[in-house]
């Protein structure tokens, strides 16, 4: 099932630690290992692969030439963050990216997927988005998500296996079950590039993310490609934190966003160009406020949990999954049929920097 020597020199290198949540044991992949991607989880007789790295093209006058020979199916991607549900021993699970099981999306997900899927098809994982404005990982939202959160499939693998079931089985599936989905866009020819980036400047015009591309092809290639707007809301949501991220990231970001708007015709105007930079400020002038008057530069969030005892183990799991950023919980409160979960997330090296330079602190550069 799996290659036991390999996994003997996973865990050797640190490449694989040992996880609990509950009763439940398993192993996680921390790090991508030969062929083996980063989140890769092995129970006692089961494998859930993580889920693979997706290449990025910046041109698609070109990118689609060079990168696809087949018509390829395009859907939206989503703005949230990435889990793979599934059953295991009878209940139902979500895994992060990084292969943690997640307590919030876990708690979650049954309001979403009929458990009869599983039921009948226990040997296959959904790959979903969880997206919405009341998610405790991100800051981001797609727009037509006004609350709370939604779930959407947009691909389906199998347990034990690497790769992905076919595309059009993957409809069916969603077709029979009801399942909660992106949004597909259809089948696109290579040469149907002009139908392409209008889509694209219509999902950028709405305030969406952009696109995966799939190649409708035995070798399932794909490509991902974002819109101007989703690269400048990145800079703006994440700004107020800038020590917490790596220069790459906004430098690649920009570069994006520049080529976006030099392929589409965008204006490059005054506009543009104070969008850009209000994007970068407005964050660090709300961290200077906030360490002014509150001492901290900090995030707060809220989440809604069906059980209680659920919302105070992801307490627990986010708390220990930075050492840059503090997590306190604010408040735990019934609301309806939920329990109502805020807490907030203080970002250490920016509340540290701008606490020292505001109090007269130098220096060197």
């Amino acid at each position: 099932m799996f290659d036991t020597d390999l996994l003997k020199e996973a865990i050797k290198r640190n490449k694989v630690r040992s996880e609990s949540y509950g009763e439940l044991e398993y192993l996680r992949f921390t790090d991508d290992f030969k062929e083996v991607p980063r989140g890769t989880v092995l129970f006692k007789d089961t494998v859930v692969w993580g889920y693979p790295h997706i290449g990025r093209v910046f041109q698609l006058s070109t990118g689609i030439r060079e990168q696809f020979s087949e018509p390829f199916w395009v859907e939206e991607k989503v703005d949230g963050y990435n889990v793979r549900v599934f059953q295991h021993e009878g209940d139902i699970y979500a895994l992060t990216r990084g292969g943690y099981v997640c307590a919030f999306s876990t708690d979650r997900v049954l309001e979403f997927v009929n458990q009869a899927f599983f039921e009948k098809h226990p040997e296959l994982v959904l790959c979903m988005e969880v997206a919405g404005p009341e998610n405790p990982y991100v800051e981001e939202s797609p727009p037509y998500v006004k609350e709370d959160i939604k779930f959407f499939l947009f691909d389906i693998m199998v347990k034990n296996k690497q790769g992905f079931v076919p595309y059009r089985e993957k409809l069916r599936l969603i077709q029979e079950y009801n399942l909660p989905s992106v949004e597909t866009f259809g089948r696109f020819e290579p040469e149907q590039l002009e139908d392409l980036k209008t889509l694209l400047r219509r999902l950028d015009e709405e305030k969406r993310e952009g696109v995966v591309l799939k190649e409708d092809s035995a070798r399932d290639k794909r490509l991902k490609y974002i819109t101007s707007y989703a690269n400048l809301n990145d800079i703006r949501i994440t700004s107020i934190n800038m020590l917490g991220l790596p220069p790459d990231y906004y430098t690649n970001r920009l570069l994006r966003l520049a080529l976006f708007v030099e392929e589409e015709g965008l204006q490059k105007d005054e506009r543009l160009y104070r969008d850009i930079g209000e994007a970068f400020l407005s964050g660090l002038f709300e961290a200077c406020r906030m360490t002014r008057e509150e001492g901290k530069v900090r995030r707060v969030f809220r989440c809604r949990f069906r059980n209680r005892d659920r919302a105070l183990l992801f307490l627990e799991q986010i708390k220990h999954a930075s050492t840059h950023i503090q997590v306190n919980q604010l408040s735990l409160q019934r609301e309806k049929d939920f329990w109502l979960l805020e807490f907030e997330k203080v970002f250490l090296n920016m509340t540290g920097l701008l606490g020292h330079l505001l109090s007269g602190g130098s220096m060197i550069d």
